[in-house]
């Protein structure tokens, strides 16, 4: 099968190439750019900068924001490299909530659980109500790839205040952010942006907003007169209002170097890729794998699917630890019975598709999941 984007696979670390890697939903590989580019930071930005390096590290934020726009439908300064999600998503719900009054919040009981706890905490400090489905007006968090099952939202039109999580969508499905009229977004960097484990995440805010709302998070870097140390605290102007403390010069260059490789891929040929590798699991699963007690659980229609499908099965934990204890093979547990095949179109390849769907075959045919111990923490 053609694949333009296989010459890419060669750019990143890859230490053995008989481990297949299902979970860069989760994780995104190395990129030996990362690795270069983080020992020049280190041993000369740090090392013989010094304090010095400040000049060129104190834009990074905006800079790898605005790389980071290119790839999701943002034009510049409405991006912010900062923080976490949660970070992000606790400071855009009481922004939007002071800046458009109380009014209910709405977040889908299934939804990823740290865009549930923020709303949760976020709610109870407000006092006001959570409700499971749009309540107008409200403040809407929405995931636009759903973790579990890869379903990707339709983005429509809303009265509500919509403020949406990015992190399983951007870099793998196409993000039209201004085009779609997004008021405010929030995502993290280390899965198919390929930032690295605990890398800076990210938050939106549309241009005509950001002078309306104001971060709850009133840290230094926020302040408009940053290095006069003044006695009051006043936003910033524009993006960098959304900043709180000193950001991780190291985390943000490892993510603008992921996220280099994204744009140079092209999101549009990324899609296009993980609609053929998840078509091709799909396929060979009900062929193969359904006649053994799977189920597709994510969407037949290739364009409604990330770069995952999730395979329900009443024994998927133990059959995903047999998989990376006896198969060689990382995929991915959601509970409860969610195996989650991940398919990074830059570092997978079509016949990985295939290989995945022998090994889970050889876990289930030879019993292997049955002697797997399945207690203690579920990652």
């Amino acid at each position: 099968m053609s694949d333009p984007l296989a010459p890419f696979l060669d750019r990143f670390v890859v230490t053995d190439r008989s481990l297949l890697y299902l979970d860069g939903n989760s994780l995104g590989r190395l990129p030996k750019a990362t690795v270069e580019r983080l020992r020049h930071v280190v041993e000369h930005e740090w090392g013989d900068g010094l304090v010095r390096s400040w000049a060129d590290w104190i834009e990074a934020p905006v800079r790898v924001g605005d790389l980071i726009g290119s790839v999701i439908g943002a034009a510049p300064g409405q991006v912010l490299c900062c923080d976490s999600t949660t970070v992000n998503l606790y400071k855009l719900v009481h922004a939007a909530l002071d800046a458009f009054g109380p009014r209910p919040l709405v977040v889908d009981p299934t939804d990823f659980p740290t865009d549930r706890y923020v709303v949760e905490g976020v709610a109870r400090q407000r006092g006001v109500e959570v409700h499971e489905r749009p309540v107008e007006p409200s403040v809407v968090v929405r995931s636009l790839v759903d973790y579990r099952s890869g379903e990707v939202a339709v983005v429509e039109p809303s009265d509500d205040v919509v403020i949406w999580d990015l992190s399983h969508a951007a870099g793998s499905v196409p993000v039209h952010l201004d085009e779609w009229g997004v008021q405010l977004a929030v995502g993290c960097t280390y899965k198919h942006l390929l930032g690295g484990p605990g890398a800076p995440a990210y938050l939106y805010v549309a241009g005509e907003l950001q002078e309306r709302l104001r971060s709850p998070i009133q840290g230094w870097f926020g302040q408009r007169d940053q290095f006069e140390m003044g006695p009051a605290y006043v936003p910033a102007e524009g993006i960098e209002r959304f900043h709180a403390g000193t950001p991780p010069i190291l985390g943000l260059a490892a993510v603008e170097e992921g996220v280099r490789l994204v744009a140079e891929a092209g999101v549009d040929r990324i899609h296009a890729k993980a609609m053929a590798l998840t078509s091709r699991l799909v396929e060979l699963a009900e062929e193969r794998l359904a006649p053994r007690g799977f189920e597709v659980a994510s969407p037949r229609d290739a364009a409604r699917r990330g770069a995952q499908v999730s395979l329900r099965h009443p024994e998927a934990l133990a059959i995903s630890r047999a998989l990376i204890e006896t198969q060689r093979a990382v995929p991915d547990f959601r509970a409860p019975d969610l195996l989650r095949v991940g398919l990074s179109p830059l570092t997978t390849r079509f016949d990985d598709v295939d290989e995945a769907v022998a090994r889970i075959e050889r876990v289930v045919r030879s019993g292997a999941h049955r002697g797997v111990d399945v207690s203690g923490r579920v990652r």
